[in-house]
């Protein structure tokens, strides 16, 4: 793949992430968005937040790994990193930490919903 290509690609994603924060934020689960160009750029931040935060747990050596307690762990780190996003970018505000629990819940819920909608439809 092209530079080009990537860059598009990264792009892509990003719009997509923006757009699911920005209906998490329409619906009023835990976190306030006031339009999609701070959503957009809200998914820039915690795309590079939580590549952060794996890298230096990573060096640090400590996994997750899966079921219940490695599920719990992602979520109580995904809303750190919402909190994080919400004191770096302009209109993006995050209601507390359980609001942060929430709206991360929801992210994935709705993340979830958009990627199986689209599977359906290609």
């Amino acid at each position: 793949m092209s530079f080009l290509g990537l860059l598009v690609s990264m792009l892509v994603a990003a719009a997509c992430a923006g757009f699911i924060i920005w209906i998490v934020g329409k619906l009023h689960l835990g976190i306030e968005v006031s339009g999609f160009g701070p959503a957009f750029i809200a998914a820039i931040v915690i795309a590079v937040v939580s590549a952060l935060i794996a890298w230096l747990l990573g060096l640090l050596g400590i996994t997750f790994g899966g079921g219940f307690l490695g599920g719990l762990i992602y979520l109580i780190v995904a809303a750190v990193v919402l909190i994080i996003a919400g004191n770096m970018v302009p209109g993006l505000k995050v209601k507390g930490f359980v609001g942060a629990i929430v709206a991360a819940i929801a992210i994935g819920v709705v993340a979830w919903i958009v990627s199986w909608v689209v599977g359906l439809l290609f």
